[in-house]
């Protein structure tokens, strides 16, 4: 699983985002996956849990981290967040989204 934040200048302290508070909140974000059937969760009912939707999945529980300010003030000035998630070492599939409009 990989996490990827974008934004288009750095930050005052000449970064992306703190990738030590990132790692912890993606951390959190992966813990309610890990060693679960999510076709056996009552939250996931109906929904066909393809790796894209978790990719897209995670990737908005990581946009709201940014928003609560979890991610370090600086890190409301990302840009995007790009979610690849891994199948095998030939297969994998990522969901990108914009984090505010562009223009």
């Amino acid at each position: 699983m990989d996490a990827t934040f974008k934004r288009a200048e750095l930050d005052s302290d000449n970064i992306v985002v703190d990738i030590g508070l990132a790692t912890q909140e993606l951390n959190k974000v992966l813990a309610a996956f890990n060693y679960r059937n999510l076709d056996e969760e009552p939250q996931f009912a109906g929904i066909n849990t393809s790796t894209e939707w978790l990719a897209k999945h995670i990737a908005d529980q990581l946009a709201d981290k940014i928003s609560e300010g979890a991610l370090g003030e600086g890190a409301h000035g990302i840009d995007a967040i790009a979610v690849t998630l891994h199948e095998s070492h030939v297969a994998w599939a990522a969901y990108e989204r914009a984090l505010r409009p562009s223009g």
